[in-house]
């Protein structure tokens, strides 16, 4: 039977949630077909099943009409996939993420729309409030601005609020973002016109490890949390009040070993009174900048984002003429005025304003306010 088959099946098994699907799959040594062949006493050697889980797998494993249902509800999965221009990648998948398997219940399948990030590439969540304040929108946009920058890759829930601003102003500065949905990855409920989510499979992925046609409920976003911060190196919360989904995915940051990171607010605003405790309480690091990630999380994280951005800035599109090439490798990341171009560049005004013209409709660069002009990073 194919692993991935398998492994959707034993999540049906009542009890078998993902922390002992992955005590399976390390006690197997990853030969996940050798549980079709275990007896109840072998099953009892697996950590966390005792003798009543044993014989309940055991059962359902070789009770034909269970195992069938189950294989057959999985092999439906399997089928669908294409339809959605997804995939399921396992834990036994060398493209899973390495972070993610580390933590106590990995989900054991994930659907994936678009790509993963390759496993060395440097992981950060942004999360927040669904009810933003101007200031946290400003301060998600500039965080975001500087990870895409840095190389990062943003992962979020897609929420309304933090979470959407996290993924849009990532994709605006040419950044890679990663959207864990609650649902499965084909419904989309805070972006049904999809403005946004398009663009996020483009740059990124959607992920889940809900099932294609799996109905939303609350109970699942705890379950979506956990990903966003098993995921990532450190979980950055913007905004929250003293109760919320961000707070959650803190707390499960904080079980799971990895950072929590929490900006500053107003005592007097309630978007703020979540973060502001989590720094009282000592759980989170105070930020007020990238570099106060980075210096955090130590040397070989920072030392990633600067080899993942080089190769960004060095992989320019190769729909561009070589004098367009050569003005953005010139461009600074930080906006330029037209007369510090001109400048360096030793173009002409006029030539000048042309070339940025070609390079803005071919979305390389942005014209900011008072002839100020930023290349995107790729």
């Amino acid at each position: 039977m194919e692993e991935r088959i398998l492994l959707l099946a034993l999540t049906l098994i009542p009890g078998i949630g993902p922390a002992r699907i992955k005590a399976i799959t390390s006690h197997l040594h990853h030969r996940l077909t050798d549980v079709l062949h275990s007896d109840v006493e072998e099953l009892m050697q697996i950590s966390g099943i005792g003798e009543s889980l044993a014989r309940q797998m055991h059962h359902f494993l070789h009770h034909a009409p269970s195992r069938e249902e189950a294989v057959a509800s999985a092999e439906k999965q399997i089928a669908e996939l294409p339809r959605h221009q997804a995939e399921l990648v396992t834990i036994l998948d060398p493209r899973y993420p390495p972070l993610l398997k580390e933590i106590y219940d990995p989900p054991p399948c994930l659907f994936v729309r678009g790509k993963l990030p390759a496993a060395s590439t440097p992981c950060l969540a942004v999360v927040g409030t669904r009810y933003a304040s101007q200031y946290g929108k400003q301060v998600t946009s500039l965080l975001c601005r500087n990870l895409a920058n840095c190389g990062v890759t943003v992962f979020s829930g897609m929420a309304y609020g933090i979470d959407m601003a996290a993924h849009a102003a990532t994709l605006e500065n040419g950044g890679t973002t990663i959207a864990v949905l609650a649902s499965g990855v084909e419904t989309i409920y805070t972006d049904p016109k999809g403005k946004l989510w398009p663009k996020i499979i483009e740059r990124g992925a959607l992920i889940s490890e809900e099932w294609l046609g799996s109905e939303l409920s609350p109970g699942k976003f705890p379950k979506r949390n956990r990903i966003i911060s098993g995921i990532s190196s450190g979980t950055v919360v913007v905004e929250s009040d003293l109760k919320g989904g961000s707070l959650i995915t803190a707390a499960s940051a904080l079980e799971q070993n990895r950072e929590v990171f929490a900006v500053p607010g107003s005592i007097f605003s309630r978007t703020s009174r979540g973060t502001n405790h989590l720094i009282q309480q000592g759980s989170a690091k105070a930020i007020m900048s990238v570099d106060d990630i980075l210096t955090e999380l130590g040397p070989q994280f920072a030392k990633n984002c600067s080899a993942h951005a080089s190769l960004q800035n060095q992989a320019l599109p190769s729909s561009l003429t070589p004098a367009e090439q050569a003005l953005l490798l010139i461009m600074e990341r930080e906006p330029m005025h037209i007369d510090a171009l001109a400048i360096a560049s030793g173009i002409d005004i006029s030539s000048l304003l042309v070339l940025l013209f070609e390079l803005e409709s071919k979305d390389a660069v942005d014209q900011q306010p008072g002839q100020f002009f930023q290349k995107k990073v790729f």
